[in-house]
């Protein structure tokens, strides 16, 4: 069935898309442009000329031209960003030769398939990602909020500064200096209020969404891990079977060292860039919280901090956080199989 299938590259752009179709000896069968909308797909799928395996390099832009051809391939696959770059680094590129190039790969079985994230689970974590933009033009309101008071040599308090009946008392306290700076601090104070909310409304859904809500909850049954971290966690790893030790769970979360190996002599760097960076920064946060409400977790930053700064500590209790996060979820799903009434 392999042999009459044919290989179909896909180098995927936001306007357009360069495909290329090869049968499995390599012969080009027909290769080209088209836009990248919905009907042009629906019309390009009615030329191709027989059953049909593709691959195309993980963009902002794929995911949703693999949901929308997954259904007419016997076979379709998403590159991994990272390897797709080393592999399609020539001396000459193109939309045209990078096309060429994936049905190569995909008709000698080399392609380098990454995780797509299951379709019921995208949407929640487009939220998830949503909401941690929101948080950060929050802390930059505050900061904003903070420099303005600082400009006119106001004193004020900084634990109490953000809070709202604070804020008023500080308006009127301070009238003669703030006239022209008023309308700022107002607008500064209605955003922080308004993303405070989009904030609270976003956790409520996704807490009580029935596909999160269980998992969730397991994994908050660690100590020191709360809803941010589980609901991040849970949709940021999608399935927790991709990955087949701690170590590739912890390299995923950009918590491991980048490796340099030359003439037998391995050099480590610092963290590696090639990281779910969503993922990385909750862990981040989490850790640095974590070991006072896990006893455990402070046996491990103290342990680290007698050898080392304490940003190693962190790093150290993060990466002890990805096994206990690793270990629940995977005991959680193997629960809901044990659930699943026989056939």
């Amino acid at each position: 069935m392999r042999n009459n299938s044919y290989f179909v590259g896909l180098d995927v752009h936001k306007q357009v898309i360069a495909y290329c179709v090869k049968t499995a000896s390599g012969e080009i069968v027909r290769e080209g442009k088209m836009p990248a909308t919905r009907a042009a797909l629906d019309e390009w799928v009615k030329t191709l000329p027989g059953p049909w395996r593709g691959g195309m390099e993980a963009t902002m832009f794929s995911h949703w031209i693999y949901r929308y051809l997954k259904p007419h391939a016997e076979e379709l696959q998403m590159g991994h960003p990272a390897r797709m770059k080393a592999i399609t680094a020539g001396k000459n590129k193109s939309d045209k030769l990078d096309a060429r190039t994936i049905a190569d790969l995909l008709r000698v079985n080399l392609f380098p398939a990454c995780f797509v994230t299951p379709a019921e689970l995208e949407g929640l974590r487009r939220q998830m990602r949503f909401r941690q933009m929101m948080v950060q033009e929050t802390v930059r309101f505050k900061n904003k909020t903070a420099g303005l008071w600082m400009e006119v040599g106001a004193e004020y308090e900084g634990r109490r500064l953000h809070g709202k009946r604070y804020f008023g008392e500080l308006l009127k306290k301070n009238q003669a200096m703030i006239q022209e700076l008023r309308p700022l601090l107002e607008f500064n104070r209605s955003q922080i209020e308004s993303l405070a909310t989009m904030d609270k409304q976003l956790m409520r859904l996704l807490e009580s969404d029935g596909r999160l809500s269980g998992r969730v909850k397991a994994l908050q049954k660690i100590e020191g891990v709360g809803p941010v971290t589980a609901l991040t966690w849970a949709l940021e790893v999608g399935d927790p079977k991709r990955f087949s030790s701690i170590k590739q769970a912890v390299s995923y979360c950009g918590l491991a060292s980048a490796l340099r190996e030359s003439a037998g002599q391995q050099k480590r760097g610092p963290l590696s860039k090639q990281r779910n960076h969503h993922l990385q920064s909750v862990l981040i946060e989490a850790a640095k919280m974590a070991p006072r409400l896990n006893a455990k977790l402070a046996q491990v930053h103290q342990r680290a901090s007698e050898r080392g700064h304490k940003n190693r500590a962190t790093v150290a209790v993060a990466r002890k956080l990805v096994a206990y996060l690793l270990a629940a979820d995977r005991a959680f799903f193997a629960t809901q199989v044990e659930l699943k009434p026989a056939a």
